[in-house]
């Protein structure tokens, strides 16, 4: 898959490293995710491993966003049963997204890209808004059904709780819980859906 972070791996452009592996509460599953620091921005490196509506599935994904946390392009690559996934999705920075490089109207305001097989893209969310404890804040992001192949309006609604927690509401899918992310951004525990093998957020290379 192509590095679109801004980075080099055999140059060391990529500076900070960290990683996490969460298990599917819902269904047998993991996802093994590691964010990466570049002169430019920021990359997320990812696989997930899942059964999907009776069928099995194996995602990689790559979404890069600048120093402002702001998505630039994302990749999804893989399979989901017989169904052989090939999805790419860009904000240009007049904001304009597309998906497998045609226009996707309806997102004007749309700063994230959000994966939703993975709890990984709510860490760019999450660090992109820089909550103080007890504020809130209203979040639509351009919401990628790797499934269904589209890229579509996801409103979601974030308010800071003590330490490292957060309230979450996405009302699309009628879900509201409390999520407990790592320092760096990394959800943690997404209850009835994801949990962080113990210890997983802890991998990190300073090299």
């Amino acid at each position: 898959m192509e590095d679109f972070g801004g980075g080099d791996t055999h140059t060391g452009a990529f500076m900070i490293s960290e990683a996490i592996l969460w298990r599917r509460l819902d269904a047998p599953g993991h996802d093994a995710c590691r964010l990466r620091q570049s002169r430019t921005g920021w990359q997320l490196d990812g696989a997930a491993a899942f059964r999907h509506g009776g069928t099995s599935a194996q995602l990689t994904y790559r979404v890069a966003c600048d120093r402002a946390w702001r998505t630039l392009k994302g990749a999804v690559s893989g399979w989901i049963g017989q169904k052989t996934v090939e999805l790419i999705a860009s904000r240009r920075a007049d904001g304009q997204w597309t998906l497998n490089g045609a226009a996707v109207s309806h997102l004007d305001g749309c700063l994230d890209l959000d994966l939703g097989f993975t709890p990984a893209t709510n860490l760019f969310q999450l660090r992109r808004l820089a909550l103080d404890h007890g504020e809130g804040a209203d979040v639509p992001v351009a919401w990628l059904d790797v499934a269904a192949g589209t890229l579509d309006v996801l409103h979601q609604r974030y308010e800071r709780r003590r330490g490292e927690t957060y309230w979450y509401e996405a009302p699309r899918f009628d879900y509201a819980a409390l999520l407990e992310s790592s320092p760096i951004g990394f959800v943690r525990r997404y209850p009835g859906l994801w949990e962080a093998e113990p210890d997983s957020a802890r991998d990190r290379d300073d090299h």
